[in-house]
């Protein structure tokens, strides 16, 4: 497929390892050589420089190419200084040299090399977003709130971003250790990864108690609207008598724009899904999902946590403003915010912040996130069960059956069940309370028949 270089995305900061990226839809009315220059007088009303200020800049300037200890030429300075402009605004504006254009090209395609973990600062350390699903990083236990202390023995302080994300990039196949600090750990973890080729699967799906659909989505790439409404015809027609739907948005960094749309519309019948403000006429916009709701509107449980970020927010307060999903876990990232690519020539541009992102009902994600409407934290946890069979009825000799011709569940039966569900229960609480809510809401009149969704899709057609 085509990359398209007008595609909207969301993710934070993203390497191949991730490479950093966040698109949004640029101005195409005029590229930033073609926009009229500021004018320059020494007091600086709106939309002229101040002359005092660049007397500064060029006295530095001629400083550092005159007296520093190494000669530099006057085009590297020069992009040194866009860098340092942009990289001053916030975390997610930068320059784009064509290497790092190649890059974001291959992470909205979902194949890459590298790592396999989306990335930012904190305290001059490089802060894990989170690690993708099935990746060197996620396999050697790279955890969301990971901070990076050291890339092969050399400390991180000190170094910009993209300097960091250029130390972790390599040949598939070599290794790179990385020293961790992670909360909780008394002291520094030593963890070495090997690189390869990043493959990542956006969608995935399996049926849970033989009644329940599980959907994950690690991120939202070119394909992942129409691969999420295609794994939900896939549950119905594995389980016609489908009673709800678990969306796992963990550590999920983001990605396209238009998927998270497309994954939010496979939830609902029409409406907002989201809108942006910024300065400009072209940053204020508003996307909404197509009319007719895949799930036929069976009750929806979304799962999200720290490392639920950007497009991942998108969907989970689209789904919570419209009351159509339960939100269960902990505070998602808190990205927020639009990033327009801005062509400077042929082979440079500039990833700008231009908009903020808000839910249909105006909460801005920015520096907040979705909180949960259910807070569970993930946790360690252990069914207390005695340590022998109980003895039931059906294990009494000359029982009687089951008056309506039930199955009978003996104690070696009841054990069998138990401990398929102690297996959820221990290996991760939060997808275990998401499906007994789940179970709730269908008892409790939140399953909605497939005929009377459909017919209330066709009315308001």
């Amino acid at each position: 497929m085509q990359f398209n270089p007008k595609a909207l995305i969301t993710l934070p900061v993203l390497m191949v390892l991730m490479a950093p990226c966040s698109w949004a839809e640029p101005d195409t009315s005029a590229s930033l050589s073609d926009a009229p220059a500021p004018s320059i007088e020494d007091t600086a009303p709106k939309g002229r420089l101040p002359l005092e200020e660049l007397r500064t800049f060029t006295r530095v300037y001629e400083h550092i190419r005159n007296d520093y200890i190494k000669e530099a030429d006057d085009a590297t300075l020069l992009k040194y200084a866009i860098k340092g402009m942009l990289a001053e605004l916030d975390p997610h504006s930068t320059y784009l040299d064509a290497s790092s254009f190649e890059d974001l090209q291959r992470d909205t395609t979902g194949e890459y090399g590298g790592l396999g973990i989306e990335v930012g600062m904190q305290d001059g350390l490089v802060k894990v977003i989170s690690p993708i699903d099935d990746t060197p990083a996620a396999k050697a236990g790279i955890e969301s709130g990971d901070l990076i202390a050291e890339i092969d023995g050399t400390p991180v302080k000190g170094l910009s971003l993209g300097d960091a994300v250029e130390m972790m990039r390599g040949l598939v196949g070599t290794e790179i250790e990385l020293l961790i600090l992670r909360e909780g750990e008394d002291k520094p973890l030593d963890i070495t990864i090997t690189r390869d080729v990043i493959k990542v699967q956006s969608v995935r799906w399996k049926i849970l108690e033989k009644e329940y659909g599980y959907l994950r989505i690690a991120q939202f790439q070119l394909n992942t609207g129409i691969e999420t409404k295609d794994a939900i015809k896939g549950m119905f027609k594995d389980t016609p008598d489908l009673k709800g739907i678990i969306l796992d948005l963990r550590n999920n960094p983001g990605g396209l724009l238009q998927a998270s749309v497309a994954v939010a519309g496979a939830f609902l019948d029409g409406g907002l899904v989201v809108y942006t403000e910024g300065r400009t006429e072209n940053s204020n916009n508003q996307f909404h999902a197509e009319p007719g709701d895949s799930s036929n509107g069976l009750p929806v449980v979304v799962l999200i946590n720290g490392g639920s970020a950007s497009a991942s927010e998108i969907v989970a307060g689209a789904l919570q403003d419209h009351r159509r999903a339960v939100i269960l876990g902990t505070q998602s990232f808190g990205k927020g915010s639009v990033q327009s690519v801005l062509e400077l020539n042929e082979t440079q541009a500039i990833k700008l912040t231009t908009a903020l992102y808000y839910t249909p009902n105006g909460r801005s994600i920015q520096a907040q996130g979705i909180a949960p409407d259910i807070v569970v934290e993930r946790a360690k946890v252990e069914a207390i069960r005695p340590n022998y069979s109980r003895i039931t009825e059906a294990d009494l000799s000359g029982h009687l059956d089951n008056a309506n011709g039930g199955e009978e569940k003996n104690s070696k039966r009841r054990e069998q069940e138990n401990n398929e569900r102690d297996g959820l229960f221990s290996q991760d609480n939060q997808l275990f309370d998401a499906l007994n809510l789940l179970k709730g809401l269908n008892l409790f009149g939140g399953h909605r028949s497939n005929t009377a969704a459909e017919s209330s899709s066709n009315e308001s057609d």
